[in-house]
């Protein structure tokens, strides 16, 4: 069970040393990747150093800040290119709890899914630490998504999740351009389409320990419209078009 977590990072140094120990003390067969925006505090430089006596962590450096989104594919992209089974995705900030990543994990090596979510609006699921403007907002969001896609997951805007390899293969990653929450919900959707099973695992979500919060007003406004652009593609073909499309590319490494 070759498992990957695509770690995206920027400005997280306060947080680093301990997620990562935390994530690599869950399992023996759990690697991780870093993927770095160039971090002006030094995180990947940290993650460097760390990466020298543990074999089971990578760290890929980009140029800059990109988005979320666009780590997590070129995170993807990169697991798919080696033998990797399970690929997850989660923040750097401890609001996903590493203790986790095995249950979810769990639920798709069942086989009762194909992709699983953890989320925090299903029974057993919360939040710690969250203002009710926060709560408004990501539940809200994610029950304006449900109700325009016709999605099944109640927690379309979370970012912890654990694809099996056989679901990126299929998703035409390269042609995912949102971020944020956006990213999340277009997953969600894209995996929908193709009629693979999500299954949502229960987690709390806890507000960050340390450092700032990334999440600003433009991120829910492209959430927003990206799912109207979605409908808009199911409503005019593109459903089919997405089922159709070709498996993602990507070298494959020993």
């Amino acid at each position: 069970m070759k498992s990957l977590v695509v770690l995206p990072t920027y400005n997280e140094r306060e947080n680093i040393e301990a997620i990562l120990k935390a994530i690599l003390d869950q399992a023996a067969d759990l690697d991780v990747l870093v993927v770095d925006d160039n971090s002006p505090d030094g995180t990947g430089h940290i993650a460097d150093r760390l990466a020298q006596s543990e074999p089971r962590l990578h760290v890929m450096h980009r140029a800059g800040k990109l988005g979320l989104g666009t780590a997590y594919i070129e995170g993807f992209l990169w697991a798919l290119a080696r033998d990797y089974e399970y690929i997850f995705e989660m923040d750097a900030d401890f609001s996903h709890d590493p203790a986790d990543l095995l249950r979810l994990r769990a639920a798709v090596v069942s086989g009762e899914a194909d992709a699983s979510v953890g989320s925090r609006w299903v029974a057993g699921g919360g939040t710690r630490n969250w203002s009710f403007l926060r709560t408004f907002i990501s539940r809200g969001g994610s029950l304006y998504a449900r109700v325009i896609l016709g999605m099944p997951v109640r927690d379309l805007t979370s970012g912890f999740k654990c694809f099996s390899r056989r679901v990126l293969e299929r998703l035409d990653l390269q042609t995912v351009h949102s971020n944020g929450y956006a990213f999340q919900v277009e997953m969600n959707y894209r995996c929908n389409l193709h009629g693979f099973r999500v299954a949502e695992v229960p987690i709390v979500f806890v507000d960050r320990r340390v450092g700032k919060s990334k999440m600003g007003s433009h991120i829910v406004t492209e959430a927003m419209l990206v799912v109207l652009r979605l409908r808009l593609q199911t409503l005019l073909g593109g459903k089919a078009q997405s089922a159709a499309a070709a498996p993602a590319k990507y070298s494959r490494t020993p």
